[in-house]
């Protein structure tokens, strides 16, 4: 049986994500060509002091297929954890290309905020709202 292509997310397991190995398990389940191409496009960003402008280099330097790159750094981009820089960005000092981003982290952070905030809530016309919505589903 084939593993889904989404993320795996199970939250015992979120406590030994140790390195990018284990992230990228977790992002990428059952493809190895996807978690070893974006294990590789993760570590290349966090040891680069400026934003990346090609991925050329892993594709041959690793035997990467296009595709895969190509699909991996789509969905790392997708995701939030990279991110392309324009030339046009005052930041970089027109320079551009490919760097880590902190979206993932600061999205997860809001999410899990969220989460414990409605948790929490419990005037009533939150209840009143819940209750609704669930009565409109079924």
């Amino acid at each position: 049986m084939t593993e889904s292509a989404k993320i795996t997310f199970i939250a015992r397991r979120v406590g030994d994500v140790d390195d990018v190995t284990d992230l990228v398990a977790i992002l990428f389940p059952g493809n190895a060509n996807q978690q070893h191409t974006a294990a590789r496009i993760l570590l290349m960003l966090k040891t680069a002091d400026v934003p990346v402008a090609s991925f050329g280099d892993l594709e041959r330097q690793h035997g990467i297929s296009r595709r895969i790159l190509q699909r991996t750094r789509a969905k790392l981009a997708r995701l939030g954890l990279i991110e392309y820089v324009s030339a046009l960005s005052s930041r970089y000092g027109g320079q551009h290309g490919w760097r880590l981003s902190s979206r993932m982290g600061t999205a997860l952070r809001q999410l899990a905020e969220r989460i414990d905030r409605w948790r929490n809530d419990q005037r009533p016309e939150r209840m009143e709202k819940d209750e609704r919505l669930v009565g409109s589903l079924g």
